[in-house]
């Protein structure tokens, strides 16, 4: 009898815990959706890969059966998922008012607790106007013969092998420029391969976060272990061997660590680089990459491309001059193909943040407490927005001038934390296709894949071979 009355109070528990889960309390009426089992939420659903370019599956079928505002749980945090073009954007104007940046536990293990992406208030406006010193317009201009250099370098050894795989190439070359501008790294003369590194972190970066020996997840915390154990021990080497003059933005981080009055402490500081060092080496090669099977797949956006470049070329009084600021900021087509690009690219596929306090929007309450997920997919793929959303096609943004984020464009993510490298980001891309349309031809040699996982998407295995267009 004891054993049946324990197994019948040990039901109820079960139940009970079930029940509670499914229906958490509110103080109003919640969105629709579904909480899946305890603890482990939907987050096996939520991991599933995706091949395509559209929204993700798990969004998907959930946007159509509970609409652009629902509910879910993932690796045991309750959400609300944001499709609502409306919502997003009233999330992003309330930074710090009745919302916040947040992200998942397992994310800060990743990109350290004290992150940017983590940070609020004072700390994170600190952060962001010593990172402008370096992203900034003024900075950008200074950059451009270097961006301009490095990709010329690279284009030429491409073009003299007998394919390139192009997520890679295009990875280590951006690599070249922003990690001697953040560290003075030099991938020819480094005794520590940084790129394979990232390269660990970045496959379990959105894995499922078992942390056993094997795991993507695992490997990625190692990545990351590696990583911050170089940093620190740069930065140890600098402090003990200080530099006369300033020559990368480790050496200005450094100098604010010592700086009487700083509030800036070591472990902010190290994050940061790491962060700064993650965006560096993912994102704008991801859309490079993506950008040259666009123009593969699109002859006519790579002949008009191809005329506004091979145009600014016969402007100059000397074809040989590099790219000026002016040169860029005329480039319409180009802008209009970046734009194009990262919007099917969703570069920042997902964007965190967590209700300060009870809020209501279109009749639903997001309790205090809880995680917002903004879904930017969902808004670069709305059907009553983009005429055959799933189609490239730059045209449609002719006319359109784009200064930051809007309600139906988001690939920098928006509000006060509009993606800070976002500029540079544009510069990196424009030159790489200047350089590359009026100088280079190709062939594909093996097309690749695209595999999207929720936060991430590869395109892997993009084998083309260069050629030289005049020789």
């Amino acid at each position: 009898m004891l054993s049946l009355g324990i197994y019948i109070i040990g039901s109820l528990l079960v139940i009970s815990t079930i029940h509670y889960w499914r229906n958490p309390k509110s103080n109003g009426k919640l969105p629709p959706g579904s909480m899946g089992w305890p603890l482990l939420g939907e987050t096996l659903q939520f991991f599933a890969p995706n091949t395509s370019f559209d929204i993700s599956p798990f969004v998907k079928e959930r946007m159509q059966r509970y609409g652009s505002i629902f509910r879910t749980s993932l690796v045991g945090y309750p959400i609300i998922v944001s499709t609502d073009p409306d919502f997003n954007y009233f999330i992003f104007q309330q930074e710090g008012q009745l919302f916040q940046s947040w992200y998942p536990y397992t994310f800060e293990e990743i990109f350290g607790r004290q992150n940017v992406g983590s940070l609020h208030g004072f700390m994170y406006k600190y952060l962001k106007n010593m990172v402008l010193s370096l992203f900034g317009p003024e900075s950008l201009k200074n950059m451009l013969h270097e961006v301009e250099k490095t990709t010329n370098n690279n284009l030429n050894r491409w073009s003299r092998q007998k394919s390139v795989e192009m997520k890679e190439a295009t990875t280590k070359m951006i690599f070249d420029i922003t990690g001697k501008k953040l560290i003075s790294y030099d991938s020819e003369n480094a005794t520590e391969n940084v790129c394979e590194n990232f390269t660990a972190f970045i496959k379990g970066l959105i894995s499922f976060p078992l942390c056993f020996p094997g795991t993507a997840y695992h490997k990625c915390l190692h990545g990351r272990k590696k990583i911050m154990k170089m940093l620190k021990r740069m930065l140890e080497e600098r402090k003990s061997q200080p530099r006369k003059e300033q020559s990368d933005f480790f050496d200005y981080v450094l100098e604010e660590l010592q700086s009487k009055d700083t509030i800036l402490t070591e472990a902010i500081a190290l994050d940061l680089m790491f962060v700064l060092l993650f965006a560096s080496f993912e994102t704008t090669s991801l859309a490079i990459t993506l950008a040259i099977k666009f123009l593969h797949e699109h002859p006519k956006a790579l002949k008009e491309l191809t005329e506004e470049h091979e145009a600014i070329i016969r402007r100059r009084e000397n074809a040989s001059y590099g790219v000026t600021w002016k040169e860029y900021k005329s480039m319409k087509f180009t802008f209009q193909f970046i734009n194009e690009t990262v919007r099917l690219a969703n570069i920042a596929p997902l964007i965190f943040r967590k209700a300060l306090k009870d809020i209501n929007f279109k009749g639903y309450t997001i309790p205090a407490g809880w995680a917002v997920m903004v879904c930017p997919p969902a808004v670069h793929l709305n059907p009553i927005k983009y005429e055959d959303p799933l189609q490239f096609n730059p045209w449609r943004w002719e006319g359109i001038e784009l200064n930051g984020a809007s309600r139906n464009f988001m690939a920098f993510g928006g509000g006060m934390r509009f993606c800070i490298g976002a500029d540079f980001a544009k510069v990196q891309m424009a030159v790489f296709l200047h350089c590359f349309v009026t100088k280079y031809k190709w062939e594909i040699i093996k097309g690749g894949d695209i595999v999207r996982t929720p936060g991430l998407q590869f395109p892997n295995g993009y084998h083309i071979k260069i050629f030289e267009k005049y020789h």
